[in-house]
């Protein structure tokens, strides 16, 4: 082992823990683990700490950097934790400079801590990587942290206030990874339709989409990560309708179903605006498929509210669920609030998997007979436009094939090429 990296967490880490690997390298280092942690829920935390122990007892002379969003908000958790060597924060694991200084063995807890206030940063720096699966697809960080305060996120105080990548560098950098044989790229950020607000002139995500699929005409799929509806703007809308390029699938934060439960998360859109995109959207393009983040059990929670989080899978079309049982964050406002007990909140998070499940299963079977062009990921395993992974035998990692589905399994669809 040299360099190696634990991930926890969201897509924007995925892609950021290569950048920490690369600054790493180039700072010198060799047998260290570095680990990328979340902040989302209790248990995300719960699950680093027991990963830093675990992997400390099968390295034991390995160092142990641990960074991200947890490490950001909790540093002093984590560096009281004898199996941690260095404390970076979120900003600071980017630079290779915050990997060249290693404290000594045996020094205090507050000397291992290499965090700074999140709230002042105000840029975003663009650095760019090969690409995270093979030679198909590729992830651009357009946007970093969050203006919004949602009471049961702590994420604004781990990656700090929204701050935008300027259009031109966003654009080279998609150019060059389709040079370098990218059939595919992912826009990825904390709120990715924030985009721009800090931007001169304010450029929205509609038109960064445009621009990369204008000047950078070579490339074949551009996907845009989770996004939050209610700042859907005019460009975005017309690109969905009329670029067959941007792919199919959209992920929503969408969290609850519930009118008053949104209002109490303190989210900015409510369960009709949310069903009237998704008809909007599928009206504009209808081979569209939706995800969505659902939290269950937040505090206040009765049975009525979450049946409503139940029936908006079906009133929206929603095919892959992201299903998050409520866990209260120390110094969120809803931390506050009335809780929900435990065994309910586990009993309903259940029911909504199984209808999910039931939505991906009907997802499946609508596509027998269609013919797709699949994103071929290797091993005979390929990406649809709407992202479902199918199995098929034709074609090597990073072609794209025209194909026919005709089958489906559990998890994914079966294919064979036209």
């Amino acid at each position: 082992m040299t360099i190696k990296v634990l991930t926890f967490g969201c897509r924007l880490n995925t892609y950021e823990s290569e950048v920490m690997k690369q600054q790493a390298a180039e700072a010198g280092l060799d047998n260290t683990i570095l680990v990328n942690t979340c902040a989302v829920t209790s248990e995300a935390v719960r699950q680093a700490r027991q990963q830093i122990r675990k992997a400390k007892r099968e390295n034991p002379d390995a160092r142990i950097i641990v960074t991200g969003c947890a490490a950001q908000t909790e540093a002093g958790r984590f560096a009281s934790m004898e199996e941690v060597d260095l404390v970076i924060g979120n900003e600071d694991k980017l630079k290779s400079e915050s990997y060249k200084a290693m404290p000594n063995f045996g020094v205090p807890v507050e000397e291992k801590i290499q965090v700074n206030d999140i709230m002042s940063v105000r840029e975003t720096a663009l650095h760019l990587i090969e690409g995270l699966e093979g030679r198909t697809r590729a992830f651009v960080q357009i946007q970093n942290g969050c203006d919004h305060r949602c009471t049961f996120c702590i994420i604004p105080f781990g990656r700090g206030n929204s701050r935008s990548v300027a259009m031109g560098p966003v654009v080279d950098q998609v150019r060059k990874l389709v040079e370098n044989g990218y059939r595919e790229v992912v826009l990825t950020g904390v709120d990715i339709t924030s985009y721009g607000t800090d931007l001169p002139g304010e450029p929205k995500l509609g038109k960064l989409v445009k621009s990369i699929l204008k000047h950078v005409p070579e490339l074949d799929r551009l996907r845009i990560s989770s996004i939050d509806s209610v700042e859907a703007d005019k460009d975005l809308m017309d690109c969905i309708a009329n670029e067959e390029r941007l792919m199919p699938h959209m992920h929503l934060s969408l969290q609850s179903g519930d009118n008053m439960i949104l209002k109490r998360m303190k989210r900015r859109h409510n369960r009709e605006h949310t069903i009237a995109f998704c008809n909007e959207v599928r009206a504009l393009r209808p081979d569209m498929v939706f995800g969505a983040d659902i939290i269950v059990g937040f505090p206040t929670e009765t049975e009525e509210m979450f049946q409503r989080s139940l029936d908006i899978v079906g009133e929206c079309g929603l095919t892959h669920l992201h299903v998050f049982p409520y866990s209260a964050r120390p110094g969120t406002p809803a931390s506050r609030m009335p809780k929900v007990r435990g065994p309910v909140i586990r009993e309903r998070a259940a029911r909504l998997r199984a209808l999910g499940e039931e939505a991906f299963q009907a997802h499946l079977r609508s596509q027998i007979g269609k013919e797709a062009k699949l994103l071929i990921e290797g091993k005979g395993l390929a990406r649809t436009e709407q992202f479902t992974l199918t199995e098929i035998a034709e074609g090597e990692a990073g072609d794209i094939v025209a194909a026919r589905i005709v089958d489906a399994s559990h998890r994914h669809l079966m294919a064979v090429g036209l």
